[in-house]
């Protein structure tokens, strides 16, 4: 008799994985204002998932990854943009205060150099219906918030969809007037045109490069023992507890240590940029904004390859 098929283990995605990040999901859920709102912790959850389903579809990461991309995320914004997908009143209306200004401003600048632009105010108007969302009496069921998932701040992600929208226009446009035009004359708008992305900061790899260089500087201006710490945990993605029993600290120790490193290390950075480069304040943020935009920093590649137990050897045992 033919075998009844076997039923296929399910694999372990983004949301199992947190079961095993408790102490940092509390820390998060905090840190992110999310209460304010009146949402839930399973609710913060749930955004969180979201993001690392986007972030994550090739497979599950190691711990180490995976709380290493948590901690890049603006926790802030996700939680803003998740609570008005929940239905969030207060959340919304906070949402419609600190940013109808910003949507208008952004789309005046987009629209700004074309002649095929939209109206700005309506450019930016059009888009807050499609982040309430609302379909058949609930809010949230097709709302463009779930498609935000923290990497970047929300401002940045905001203009991101405008710049498309825009775009999207003039493809229209263009298409409507090329209807017009007769046989062999030339389309009103150029095809390269159709490719400016107006979003595009001509400054951006500048800003990138600069926030490596700094990053690179700054790790070796750190004491011997918050720079291993950091290898410990980023390079070798070993655990807190393996990373106690290599130094003799407590697990708890290590993870306020690490809290420490990260925000000094910050403050380093931005002191470098602002020194080193001349850069001011507000593109210093946008050097940190750009960063966390792309894939998080491979720490493998900032530290030097060690042989095994080398880092272990250098320690003395406690007498």
């Amino acid at each position: 008799m033919p075998q009844p098929p076997q039923e296929k283990k399910p694999s372990a995605g983004p949301g199992s994985l947190l079961a095993g990040c408790e102490t940092l999901l509390v820390s998060l859920f905090t840190q992110s204002g999310a209460a304010r709102w009146g949402l839930s912790r399973s609710q913060f959850i749930c955004g969180l998932e979201r993001s690392l389903r986007k972030r994550f579809q090739d497979g599950a990461p190691a711990p180490a990854r995976l709380e290493e991309y948590l901690l890049t995320l603006h926790t802030e914004d996700l939680a803003l943009t998740t609570a008005c997908i929940e239905g969030s009143e207060a959340a919304w209306e906070y949402f419609v205060q600190e940013y109808r200004g910003y949507l208008r401003a952004a789309a005046g600048a987009i629209a700004k150099a074309s002649r095929y632009g939209a109206n700005p105010q309506e450019l930016a108007d059009s888009l807050f219906s499609d982040l309430f969302g609302l379909m058949d009496g609930k809010r949230g069921e097709r709302s463009l918030f779930r498609y935000f998932h923290g990497r970047s701040s929300l401002k940045t992600w905001l203009r991101t969809v405008l710049a498309q929208r825009h775009v999207d226009h003039i493809r229209s446009r263009s298409r409507l007037e090329s209807l017009d035009a007769g046989d062999g004359e030339t389309p009103v708008l150029p095809p390269d045109r159709l490719q400016i992305q107006p979003l595009q900061d001509p400054h951006r790899a500048h800003y990138l490069s600069c926030f490596t260089a700094a990053l690179q500087h700054c790790l070796k201006l750190l004491p011997p023992g918050d720079r291993e710490r950091l290898e410990l945990y980023y390079a070798r993605q070993m655990k807190l507890a393996e990373i106690g029993r290599q130094l003799g600290e407590h697990e708890s120790s290590v993870s306020r240590n690490l809290d420490r490193i990260r925000g000094e290390l910050r403050e380093l950075a931005e002191r470098h940029l602002r020194d080193a480069y001349f850069l001011s304040d507000a593109e210093i943020r946008q050097c940190f904004e750009y960063a966390a935009e792309d894939v998080p920093i491979d720490f493998r590649q900032l530290f030097p390859e060690v042989k095994p137990g080398a880092l272990h050897a250098k320690r003395k045992e406690p007498t």
